[in-house]
């Protein structure tokens, strides 16, 4: 069951088309993320859908219903910004407590959903402190509660993580699917981070100077892009030029089944990860020279130079090799995508 449905949304800000026919939708219970770099329409998108912006054309539907005309406060939906917008001379119970008391809630009732708050977000024992009195991590959570308190039937996530260093974020990442999957809240979120959006989103829209390029869940996303654009923001990629002939796809380095057109000439793209690279020469086709090479904890990226062509290639085995080291390759071209 469709939770929210933007239909052909558009926005013009002097007289540019800051959003151009913006279309998506969210199942009930899902995290779907709006992707893309800064100042594509992300956080545009998100302040239309929650009310704080009126858009130029298009619709919004929270299930199946129109929310054009109803107002912001009735609209339940909450929006979480990058910046806490904690009330600084209210502690965090009294944080958390906010929308409830501004819906003048039952006092014991209040308190119920506030205690179970704190808990969920391993805030008890916090809440008499104010918030100049918390670490960022800490003041993250709160803001979160206070979000989560008044049971919204959807949740905006508007790039919540970015001010944190790395390890709270990735932490704070953690909880945030986990009490979103146990509450099933649907939820969208905003970010430009790659990973983040992996990592966490049933279904990613990505979205280029205003428009949504490419929808689909993390694997097809990453693994089938649908053009060099949406493959090249996910990081470097290979590209071999070759040609279709019966289902087979023609290049200099041999034949290889694939799904196409009868002789069209066309590129295949192969992840980094889906080449590997050998320190001896076993491969005597397919023989190059390491002229990148750089250690990343857990993998090495290495380019390694064949011909006229810089391969990219992600290694796994931890094996560090020398610049200028001639070393040998095989391309797993089953996992190729036709671009």
């Amino acid at each position: 069951m469709k939770e929210i449905e933007v239909k052909g949304i558009k926005k013009i800000f002097n007289n540019n088309n800051v959003l151009d026919n913006i279309s998506f939708s969210v199942e009930k219970g899902e995290l779907m993320c709006l992707l893309g770099p800064s100042g594509c329409g992300k956080s545009t998108t998100l302040n239309i859908i929650a009310g704080l912006l009126q858009e130029d054309g298009g619709e919004i539907l929270i299930s199946g219903k129109n929310i054009k005309n109803i107002p912001v406060e009735k609209r339940e939906i909450v929006i979480l910004f990058q910046e806490y917008m904690l009330f600084p001379h209210l502690n965090v119970y009294n944080n958390i407590a906010f929308g409830l008391n501004m819906r003048k809630e039952n006092k014991n009732r209040i308190k119920e959903k506030v205690n179970k708050i704190l808990e969920m977000l391993s805030l008890q024992g916090l809440e008499y402190k104010y918030p100049k009195e918390l670490s960022g991590g800490q003041k993250q959570r709160v803001a979160i509660g206070r979000a989560l308190a008044i049971e919204p039937k959807v949740l905006l996530l508007d790039e919540p993580f970015t001010s944190l260093d790395i390890n709270i974020r990735n932490s704070i990442r953690e909880l945030v699917l986990k009490i979103q999957k146990k509450l099933g809240i649907t939820t969208i979120l905003v970010t430009h981070d790659k990973e983040e959006a992996l990592m966490m989103s049933d279904h990613i829209s990505l979205m280029i100077n205003g428009k949504i390029i490419q929808h689909g869940t993390p694997k097809e996303i990453y693994e089938n892009p649908n053009s060099k654009e949406v493959a090249n923001f996910f990081g470097e990629r290979n590209y071999f030029r070759g040609k279709i002939i019966e289902n087979k796809f023609y290049c200099e380095f041999g034949e290889f089944k694939v799904k196409g057109k009868k002789q069209d000439y066309s590129e295949i793209m192969i992840n980094p990860e889906n080449i590997k690279i050998y320190k001896d020469l076993e491969n005597k086709n397919c023989i190059g020279e390491v002229v990148s090479s750089k250690y990343a904890g857990d993998r090495i990226y290495y380019v390694v130079k064949y011909k006229d062509k810089d391969i990219k290639i992600i290694d796994y085995s931890n094996n560090l090799l020398e610049m200028g080291e001639k070393v040998s390759f095989s391309i797993d071209f089953s996992k190729g995508v036709l671009i």
